[in-house]
C-alpha cells in the first residue's frame, strides 16, 4: 500500500518533509546564490546552473508544467503518454532513414484514423472494421521497419550516462539523467533535439504499454482502484479528479495527431524549467544552451487551470467490495503547497504518521491492535493546486472499519483541542533536517528540489525561505489548521470491504 501511494504521488517523495529542514553546512542561501546562475533564453526556457565541483559529473532535471490537470475531456493519460514518447527519438535519432520513415508514419496514422472512425461509428460494419484493422497493422509494420529501438537511451549509456528516466504526475512531467562533466554539449544536443524535432514513432505500440500500466496499477490492483475512486470522488470540479495514468477508454481512443497537438500546446520553452547541478562552468555552458536550446521557437504560454474546487459541504464515501485485504482511507482538502500554512501541514503529517512513535501508529497498531499498518500521503494527487491530505490504515484481521475510523478521528480531534508536546515538534524538525540533508547530497536530489521550487514559486530561493516558516510553527498553529481541516464536511472516506471468494463445487454448502 505504501509503495503504491508513493507511485501515485508526485515524485514518490511524499510527504514533502524535505521542505521542513535546515540546509547542509555550506548550503545556506547566500552560499547557494554564489554558486547558482539563472539564465533565461529569449524563447522563454529557464535554466538554473548550480556549480558543485566535488566530482567530474553533473545531473539535470527538466520539468514541464503539464500533467493530468492540463488534459482535456476524452484525452486523459495523454501527458503520461507523451512522457513515454519523449524517448522514441527525433528526426536524427531512432531512425534508419527519416525521409522514408516520415511518409510511412503518415500512412500509419491515416490507417489508424480510418479504423477508429469505423470503430466509433454508431453502427460499425464488422467486415469493414476487420479490413481496416488489417490495413492499420500492415501500415504499422511498414513504419516499424525504420525504427532503431532505444537509440536515444543507448547513446546516453554509451557516453557514461546513468539514471535515465522520467515521470508524470497530476501537474508536472519530469525528465532526468546524469552524465560525465565533459559531456555537457552532448546533453545540450540530445535534450534540445527531443524538444525541437520529436518523432512520435511506434505511438500505438507504446499506447498499449501505457494501457498495461493502467491494468497493473489500477484495474488489477484493489488499492489502486480505491485511490483512483477516492480522488475522483473528492474532486467534483477540479481536473485533479482525473487519473494521471488515464481512463482506459481514453487510452484506447486518443490519436497520434492529438498527442502532437498536446506537445505543441504544452511543451513550449516558456513552460519548461531545467536545472543542471555538478561540475559546471556557467561561462562555458551558457553559450551551449544558447546554441542548442535557442534553436527552439518560442510559443504562446498554455492557458492556466482556472477551475477552483468548491467547498465540499458534506462527507463523501466510497466503498469497494473486493477479496483483497480491508483498507481504510480518509482524505481532507487542504491548500496548495505554496500556501503560508504548508509548514503546519507538514508538521501535522509528521506527528500523526511518521514512524512507530507517531500518534496513529501508537494508537491503531501498537495499543488497540486494529491495524497492521498506518500512514499518510500529502499532495495527493499533486502540490500545485489545492489538494488532499489522506491517512490510511490496513485493518488487522477481524477489525471493523468503524473502530479504525473512530480511532483516527480521536487522534485528529486531539490535535484540535490539545497543544502538541514540544518534543513532538522538535522531532519533526530534526527528522526533516536529516531527510533534506540526504536529499541534497546528490546532484540529482538537489536538482530536483531546486526545479520544484522554481516551478511552483517561480523562485528557487523559496526552498531556503521555507526554513524560516518551519521554525515559526507554534502549537497554536497546529490547533488552528487541524480545526479548519479535519471536519466531517471536508472529508472523503474510501474503504475496501473484503468479500468471500465464490463457492466452488465441493467447497461450499
Amino acid at each position: 500500500m505504501r509503495a503504491l501511494l508513493h507511485r501515485l504521488s508526485p515524485l514518490g517523495l511524499l510527504p514533502l518533509l524535505f521542505l521542513s529542514a535546515r540546509p547542509a553546512a555550506g548550503q545556506d542561501l547566500s552560499e547557494m546564490e554564489r554558486r547558482t546562475t539563472l539564465h533565461r533564453l529569449a524563447n522563454g526556457w529557464a535554466f538554473l546552473l548550480v556549480e558543485r565541483h566535488q566530482a567530474p559529473v553533473f545531473a539535470f532535471v527538466t520539468i514541464a508544467n503539464v500533467g493530468a490537470a492540463q488534459e482535456q475531456t476524452g484525452q486523459t493519460g495523454l501527458a503520461h503518454m507523451f512522457e513515454h514518447m519523449a524517448f522514441k527519438g527525433t528526426t536524427r535519432i531512432g531512425t534508419r532513414d527519416y525521409p522514408a520513415e516520415k511518409p510511412a508514419l503518415e500512412r500509419e496514422a491515416a490507417a489508424y484514423d480510418a479504423w477508429q472512425a469505423e470503430r466509433l461509428a454508431p453502427k460499425p460494419d464488422a467486415a469493414r472494421l476487420a479490413q481496416l484493422e488489417k490495413d492499420f497493422r500492415a501500415a504499422q509494420e511498414a513504419a516499424d521497419a525504420f525504427v532503431v529501438k532505444n537509440e536515444f537511451g543507448q547513446i546516453i549509456e554509451q557516453q557514461g550516462g546513468t539514471g535515465l528516466n522520467a515521470n508524470t504526475s497530476a501537474d508536472a512531467t519530469r525528465y532526468f539523467y546524469s552524465l560525465p562533466a565533459n559531456k555537457v554539449e552532448l546533453f545540450c544536443y540530445l535534450e534540445s533535439e527531443r524538444f525541437l524535432h520529436p518523432v512520435l514513432r511506434q505511438f500505438y505500440r507504446e499506447r498499449d504499454v501505457v494501457m498495461e500500466e493502467r491494468r497493473m496499477r489500477v484495474d488489477n490492483n484493489p488499492p489502486g482502484r480505491l485511490i483512483e475512486q477516492l480522488v475522483g470522488t473528492a474532486f467534483l470540479a477540479h481536473p485533479y479528479g482525473r487519473p494521471a495514468v488515464g481512463f482506459m477508454s481514453d487510452l484506447q481512443s486518443f490519436t497520434v495527431e492529438e498527442a502532437q497537438a498536446f506537445f505543441d500546446r504544452y511543451y513550449g520553452p516558456s513552460n519548461l524549467t531545467t536545472v543542471l547541478v555538478g561540475d559546471l562552468d556557467p561561462k562555458a555552458v551558457i553559450p551551449l544552451l544558447e546554441t542548442y536550446f535557442g534553436r527552439i521557437p518560442a510559443r504562446p504560454s498554455p492557458p492556466p487551470v482556472v477551475t477552483v474546487e468548491p467547498a465540499q459541504g458534506g462527507e463523501k464515501t466510497v466503498v469497494l467490495q473486493d477479496r483483497s485485504q480491508p483498507i481504510y482511507i480518509e482524505a481532507y482538502h487542504r491548500p496548495a503547497l505554496t500556501h503560508p500554512d504548508n509548514a503546519v501541514y507538514d508538521a501535522l503529517d509528521d506527528i500523526l504518521t511518521n514512524g512507530r512513535s507517531s500518534r496513529l501508529h501508537r494508537s491503531l497498531v501498537r495499543d488497540q491492535k486494529i491495524a497492521v499498518d498506518v500512514g499518510s500521503v500529502s499532495a495527493l494527487p499533486g502540490p500545485r493546486y489545492p489538494h488532499l491530505w489522506a491517512a490510511y490504515a490496513i485493518a488487522a484481521q477481524g477489525a471493523p472499519h468503524d473502530k479504525i475510523e473512530q480511532a483516527i478521528h480521536a487522534e485528529l480531534d486531539r490535535l484540535k483541542s490539545e497543544d502538541v508536546e514540544p518534543g513532538e515538534l522538535a522531532k519533526f524538525k530534526t527528522r526533516s533536517r536529516a531527510q533534506l540533508l540526504r536529499q541534497m547530497e546528490s546532484n540529482a536530489g538537489l536538482g530536483l528540489l531546486l526545479a520544484e521550487y522554481q516551478r511552483l514559486f517561480g523562485d528557487w530561493r523559496e526552498l531556503f525561505r521555507e526554513l524560516g516558516r518551519i521554525d515559526a510553527v507554534q502549537p497554536a498553529d497546529l490547533r488552528r489548521v487541524a480545526a479548519a481541516t479535519f471536519t466531517a464536511a471536508n472529508r472523503t472516506v474510501a474503504r475496501i470491504e473484503t468479500t468471500a471468494p465464490p463457492a466452488t463445487p465441493g467447497n461450499g454448502r
